[in-house]
């Protein structure tokens, strides 16, 4: 099957990638805008869509700048909910549309997504996946402009 989604624990993601908007506090809007910015950045690259799920009962999500999409959607649970809950039945949901990948550094989240048909990996595997695409994707445009300047390049 497919992978049709990948499912983001949002703060999971964001306390394992401390290079990520450095000195800023974890739970801070520029913290998330910075997070919901690298995983744009990756979407594109891969083409998968994203779910960015954040835990939302005490965060100030109104001074969030980035607004959610269907390419990169951003959640935050209601209070008496967390962020798994919303990734489990997400999860549980999708799979008769093809496998998610569920992002989050909690195993019991990650095997109970394992256990409805999905997909888990730890936060820092995933942090490497996307620096990597990240990387190839600079090295294809890098690429890509050095050819274009060579094909519009006058002769002298």
């Amino acid at each position: 099957m497919a992978l049709v989604r990948i499912l983001i624990d949002g703060y999971s993601l964001l306390h394992s990638w401390p290079e990520l908007a450095p000195g800023k506090p974890r739970h801070s809007a520029a913290a998330r805008d910075e997070l919901v910015h690298y995983l744009t950045l990756y979407r594109d690259a891969i083409g998968t869509p994203i779910t960015i799920v954040f835990d939302g009962a005490n965060s100030d999500i109104r001074l969030s700048t980035v607004e959610s999409t269907p390419e990169v959607e951003i959640l935050y649970s209601r209070s008496g909910q967390t962020a798994d809950d919303i990734i489990e039945r997400v999860a549980h949901r999708m799979s008769s549309y093809g496998e998610v990948l569920a992002v989050t550094d909690d195993n019991a989240e990650r095997d109970t997504v394992i256990a409805v048909g999905g997909m888990a990996s730890s936060c820092l595997s995933f942090i490497q996946s996307v620096e990597n695409a990240l990387a190839e994707l600079q090295d294809d445009i890098k690429v890509y402009n050095r050819t274009e300047r060579q094909r519009f390049k006058r002769p002298k």
